[in-house]
């Protein structure tokens, strides 16, 4: 237990300092990333467990707790993913699952555009004024409604989705635009139309994990 702890508290540092020297290459992202590292540490989505506001939330989208716990990705770590799958200037990425939007802030860093939509508003609400200062939307949503229609890149973090949110997200990404690229971490997305393009092990905050990045194939 102890080896887990020191382990995960490395991990943390190393990211931490990566993300750090890498912002300060774009001083107006480092701000934004400084309060999103300050409502972590006040508030960690863990202790939301027994509030109402996680009851209502579950209820209204049909999914259970075990879908709520999941890492954050470093922007070190999401500005190499989302380079490797094309995203430059212009482009816009959507991350369906962001939290608190600690990885579009890697989108903002290789000057795409970059919205975000989470199922917990206080996720949102602590950090949605240091997004927009970023140029970034951050949004309460449901990653099961949300329109993909104008985005280049998805991102989505599905480590600990159900077989049936994950359906129904897939429903969902089949009214992305051909072309689109989608990125996943931890499984890759088994789904007529969609092409696996790469897959890579990169850095996140629990530690080491695949991200496949497809392209949508429709037909």
């Amino acid at each position: 237990m102890i080896v887990i702890r020191v382990t995960v508290l490395l991990i943390s540092f190393v990211t931490r300092a990566l993300d750090v020297l890498l912002l300060l290459f774009r001083p107006r992202l480092l701000g934004p990333y400084l309060r999103v590292w300050l409502a972590e540490f006040l508030r960690s989505p863990y202790r939301l467990a027994a509030s109402f506001e996680v009851v209502r939330v579950l209820k209204a989208s049909g999914q259970d707790m075990r879908e709520l716990v999941y890492g954050e990705t470093p922007v070190a770590t999401a500005v190499w993913i989302f380079h490797r799958a094309g995203l430059r200037r212009g482009g816009r990425l959507v991350d369906v699952v962001a939290g608190r939007g600690r990885a579009l802030l890697g989108a903002r860093w290789l000057g795409a555009e970059a919205r975000g939509v989470d199922l917990l508003e206080r996720h949102v609400a602590s950090v949605s004024g240091a997004m927009r200062k970023a140029g970034i939307s951050l949004q309460v949503g449901d990653a099961t409604q949300q329109d993909l229609g104008d985005a280049t890149h998805v991102y989505l973090a599905w480590t600990c989705l159900s077989p049936d949110t994950k359906a129904r997200v897939i429903e969902r990404l089949r009214t992305c635009a051909p072309g689109t690229r989608i990125l996943t971490v931890t499984r890759p997305l088994e789904a007529p139309g969609f092409i696996t393009v790469s897959r890579h092990w990169v850095l996140f905050t629990w530690g080491f994990e695949r991200v496949w990045i497809h392209e949508y194939r429709p037909g």
